[in-house]
């Protein structure tokens, strides 16, 4: 399309959304004009991907979120349509930057794992792979964060309230879910994937949940107003929200409502898709491959027994070898309580038919066992239903092909420990598979100073494409000239992240200072704790000596806790007392300053990112699968800190200890660590550590009298039933503080220096993009090649 094309589309566009004349209508009409037009650019070969893609083997992303982030600059800088997009905005008198924030971020997802998944599409249409991804399209998403005197409130994200054109709705194609007590429509909504210098279009297929009569019109003309609705609003429930809490045996009602919703209109849509390309299911397992992205679409496994005997009249094993040949899991946790298991009374509650082929499957599993001469004891741990739960990742390890982790270490860590009776059972199912990013949202569009550099030394953008491309860049990073323009534009970004905080927020910052980050789903084992505690004692030695020498920081927090997460939330409200604390004192002003970004999601971090210095990944250690934070810091030129752990293990690895700040015990050495290990004693004995932990419980910090602070005490003294101190917070703070103080001298020491170190993590991190990732999944698990049109 031509200046003048695009030009002409996006008015149409924008008075067929307005009723209006193009230069009245309003920013949010601007946005969804330009989103139509590229939606109608893009639509012929959109067709033509799906098409192509229905003929052949295919891959199904199944994943309960996907993190999407805004569209509209993604789809624009895939299709290499910005400046053509911007000038053609401007003569409507119309800043392309000023659109493209009226867009609201997609509330379908939520924090690593659904981030994970947006790549692995992006990844998948830049190179051509026949791969669709299905979830749900929630009306709310997970939610949106407010603070409310430092504590989280949680308030309902109506993103798609003033129309969303990037998903479209195929009503044609519904399909109808089965429950006992239920029956509900899924109604498809597609939303396109571009990829980068390829004119495939992929696609993410979202499910939404409508009734089968929008109200009872009886009950309605009785008078009986908010009766006749009732139905309606039961089933709006299943797309309604993202993880709606299940700490009540009705939120694990919904909870187990939705995953199967899901993957039972998927796998109809797969199934219906095989008999009319090729006639029958015979060969289902050799055109057709199910990735599960963890535990939340196992449901798919007896529902894909279900619909092959009930619905096409296959044996029993023969649909089991074309399950075992269809699906492929992925791990994403060593954390016991991750590995979902429900009630049996929620199954049978909800689909009868589905407890009976489950009870099948164990029953099976259990005698092929028994063969194969394992204890009753172990029988019954493995088995699929035991403890009268049914255990999902169970169930996914006895009917994959395929078991992958995410990281190097978390996979090893998988054999040896967490699955380690599986990999005994089956060792050819396991393999690794290191999670990526897209550089196309994480570097070339986020960060469009260095993006240029790169593309000026390059000597072309092949990097976007490749990026394993930025090793022919190493020898750079002894160029004093280009060391200088890092630095440059590092700053430049930081002052931009200043003003985007200052206008968003009303904080005021230093960008000559440190920026130190850590942004992530808030959960005990990443230990924002731990970071927390830094703060404070360093507050407590400025206040103790107004003299001393302390390298201004800024530190960035940006978190949500999950509704029900009593304890993360505490920590939440820790971190906003502590910036209270320190923002408002004197006797720090100019030195430290904390910054907790409100409502995190995609969109901040786009911002955040590529003004980072230091990136904070310190999850103890063995707990973290793999992080993707982590590999978008590297690319955007912020030095890791943190614990060998997860894929920082495969960072370190590839820029070397001296291009990288790592503390804390190493997940081999805690076990012997933890038989003498008492934190009331490390607490007294640590310098400074006592008086921070005490400063929970001493009227120094306030919790609003909640009790939250002493409840956070009680878990690091006393502890519960994982002990005291469960994630060794302050067993790390000593040799923690000593890095973290060692990384902010080196910082001021020689600012060419740690550029270096800066270009050295930037060049080196094509192997963890998600190209990368995506090509092994494609040639080692999936068997797919590309489809191009």
């Amino acid at each position: 399309m031509t200046h003048f094309d695009i030009e002409q589309a996006i008015g149409g566009q924008v008075r067929s959304v307005s009723g209006k004349n193009a230069r009245s209508a309003t920013l949010m009409e601007y946005w969804q004009g330009t989103a139509s037009a590229v939606v109608d650019a893009i639509a012929e070969n959109w067709q033509k991907t799906e098409e192509r893609y229905n003929a052949s083997r295919m891959q199904h992303y199944f994943s309960a979120e996907f993190l999407m982030g805004r569209a509209l600059l993604n789809n624009l800088n895939n299709l290499g349509k910005i400046e053509e997009t911007k000038a053609a905005l401007a003569t409507y008198g119309q800043e392309l930057s000023d659109v493209l924030e009226a867009e609201s971020d997609a509330a379908l997802g939520n924090g690593g794992l659904g981030r994970l998944a947006a790549c692995f599409l992006d990844s998948s249409a830049t190179q051509d792979l026949p791969v669709r991804g299905y979830g749900i399209l929630y009306r709310y998403g997970l939610f949106k964060q407010y603070f409310d005197n430092g504590f989280q409130g949680e308030k309902p994200d109506p993103w798609m309230e003033e129309g969303y054109p990037f998903v479209i709705r195929r009503e044609e194609e519904q399909v109808l879910i089965n429950y006992a007590d239920l029956k509900v429509r899924a109604i498809p909504y597609d939303m396109p994937i571009t990829g980068y210098g390829t004119d495939n279009v992929g696609t993410l297929r979202l499910w939404k949940a409508e009734p089968m009569e929008d109200f009872d019109y009886n009950e309605f003309n009785s008078q009986n107003f908010t009766g006749a609705i009732v139905e309606r609003e039961r089933v709006n429930d299943i797309s309604r929200v993202l993880y709606p809490n299940d700490s009540s045996f009705e939120g694990k009602i919904l909870r187990v409502r939705q995953q199967y919703f899901f993957v039972s209109a998927s796998l109809q849509q797969i199934v219906a898709n095989e008999i009319a390309q090729r006639g029958s299911l015979k060969d289902f397992a050799k055109n057709n491959s199910i990735q599960l992205n963890d535990t939340h679409p196992v449901l798919a496994i007896p529902e894909l027994m279900r619909i092959l005997l009930d619905e096409h009249d296959f044996g029993w094993d023969e649909a089991w070898k074309i399950v075992q040949g269809t699906f492929a899991y992925t791990n994403h946790t060593v954390l016991a309580e991750a590995l979902e298991t429900w009630e049996i009374a929620i199954f049978e509650r909800l689909f009868p038919r589905i407890l009976e082929i489950v009870r099948e499957i164990d029953r099976r599993f259990r005698e092929e066992m028994a063969e194969k001469g394992l204890s009753e004891d172990k029988i019954n741990y493995l088995a699929p239903v035991s403890g009268n739960r049914v255990h999902m990742a169970w169930i996914a390890c006895y009917a994959s092909y395929s078991i992958n982790g995410v990281a190097a270490l978390h996979t090893e860590i998988l054999k040896a420990d967490t699955l380690n009776d599986w990999y005994k059972l089956w060792p050819e199912k396991f393999n690794n598979k290191t999670n990526g990013v897209t550089p196309r949202r994480w570097l070339h569009q986020c960060n469009p100073r260095l993006s240029a550099l790169l593309t000026e030394l390059m000597g072309s953008d092949e990097w976007v494409r490749d990026l394993d491309k930025l090793k022919e860049l190493g020898h750079y990073g002894s160029d004093p000239a280009v060391l200088d323009r890092v630095n440059e534009i590092k700053h430049a970004n930081k002052v931009d992240f200043a003003k985007w905080i200052k206008n968003r927020q009303g904080i005021e910052i230093d960008p000559n200072a440190i920026f130190d980050t850590q942004i992530k789903r808030l959960h005990e084992y990443k230990r924002q704790l731990l970071n927390a505690f830094y703060i404070l004692d360093l507050y407590f030695q400025i206040k103790e000596d107004p003299s001393i020498e302390v390298p201004p920081r800024v530190f960035i927090f940006g978190a949500k806790a999950a509704p029900g997460y009593v304890r993360a939330k505490a920590i939440i409200k820790l971190i906003n007392t502590i910036g209270d604390l320190v923002n408002d004192d004197a006797d720090v002003a100019g030195r430290l300053k904390v910054v907790f970004v409100e409502n995190y999601n995609v969109s901040p971090a786009e911002h955040i990112i590529p003004a980072t210095d230091v990136s904070e990944q310190i999850s103890t250690a063995g707990k973290e699968a793999s992080g993707t934070g982590n590999m978008k810091f590297m690319m955007n030129g912020a030095l890791t800190l943190g614990t060998m752990d997860g894929a920082n293990v495969e960072i370190v690895d590839s820029v070397g200890h001296d291009n990288a700040y790592i503390f804390g015990a190493e997940e081999d050495e805690l076990p012997e660590l933890r038989k003498t290990y008492d934190p009331r004693r490390t607490a007294a004995e640590t310098p400074g550590l006592q008086r921070v932990v005490d400063a929970l419980v001493d009227g120094t910090l306030d919790d609003g009298g909640t009790g939250l602070f002493h409840d956070l005490h009680h878990s690091l003294m006393t502890g519960d039933w994982g002990g005291a101190d469960e994630y060794y917070v302050l067993g790390d703070f000593a040799s923690y503080r000593e890095t973290r103080d060692r990384m902010a001298k080196d910082y001021y020491a020689d600012r060419r220096h740690w550029a270096a170190m800066v270009w050295k993590n930037i060049t080196e991190s094509g192997r963890f993009s998600s190209d990368r990732t995506i090509r092994d999944y494609a040639r080692e698990v999936w068997k797919i090649e590309p489809q191009k049109i």
